[in-house]
């Protein structure tokens, strides 16, 4: 599909959700806010819809899951330990002549440059040999990092101690309850916790509509089991999905599973296997 016909794909999915009542613009009235999207009252009943199925799906209709709803705010030592204080950047550039600022990947990937796996040397190297301008046509910077959580502090004094950050994911949030859950419930390996609520992440560009917002719903379970044991209950994981997407009334031939390679893994993956859908603005 040529990138014309997504983008009038994208404009008329997104002209008819505010026209019916789905999704309107952020602070509309007030100029908007990039990267944030409101829901009206069809589209809250159908995000409603939707996790409630998921929630029956996985949590409800299953003995070997328990929910919890943490909090949004966490101490700032949680993601000091989970790395994302200093590794959940993205690469980040910015327009020398008038400042706007840009994810270097994207730059790439909108001149069909595959970035994936690049260090941000490989990129900038990239875009100078291929002479890459801004969307408006002026140089680039030297990439940076950017950190993408959204910092803030708790209480009447600002200071380091005081530091918090809106959660970029709700993982975190299981993992500090995981002592919690099996204190009081005794749970027998394999079981899982899950969670759903808002995560925030200060996205570079937001764009491609709620497909890359700056606050957003997850969905996450966590499941523990015997390491020896993990291709069973992988599998088992995998089939409880795509039988909640069919449940959903997706089209089977528009959703597709990608293996990924074992160079292209979190490290401390064995296996992941993303399941795509066909958007208007591709997989």
């Amino acid at each position: 599909m040529g990138k014309q016909i997504k983008n009038e794909k994208m404009e008329t999915l997104v002209s008819l959700c505010k026209r019916r009542g789905f999704i309107y613009q952020g602070s509309d009235v007030y100029g908007g806010l990039s990267g944030t999207w409101d829901y009206g009252p069809l589209g809250v009943a159908l995000k409603r819809n939707i996790m409630q199925l998921w929630w029956r799906h996985f949590v409800d209709e299953r003995d070997d899951m328990y929910g919890v709803d943490a909090a949004i705010l966490m101490n700032q030592k949680v993601w000091q330990a989970s790395g994302h204080v200093d590794t959940f950047v993205d690469p980040l550039c910015e327009d020398t002549a008038n400042h706007r600022r840009f994810r270097t990947d994207h730059i790439l990937k909108d001149n069909g440059v595959d970035a994936d796996g690049m260090t941000m040397e490989q990129m900038d190297a990239a875009i100078a040999e291929k002479g890459i301008k801004s969307p408006d046509g002026n140089p680039l910077s030297k990439s940076r990092t950017f950190n993408m959580m959204f910092k803030t502090h708790v209480g009447a004094t600002e200071s380091e101690d005081s530091i918090s950050y809106l959660r970029p994911e709700t993982a975190q949030g299981i993992f500090t309850n995981f002592k919690n859950v099996v204190d009081s419930f005794y749970p027998n390996l394999p079981f899982g916790i899950a969670q759903q609520g808002k995560a925030f992440r200060n996205e570079i560009a937001p764009r491609d509509f709620v497909f890359r917002s700056r606050e957003f719903e997850q969905m996450e379970i966590e499941y523990f089991v015997d390491p020896e044991h993990w291709q069973e209950a992988f599998d088992e994981l995998l089939a409880a999905t795509h039988a909640f997407l069919a449940e959903l009334g997706l089209r089977p031939e528009h959703i597709h599973e990608l293996d990924v390679p074992a160079e292209d893994r979190a490290h401390y993956s064995k296996k992941t296997i993303d399941i795509e859908y066909d958007y208007p603005i591709g997989r």
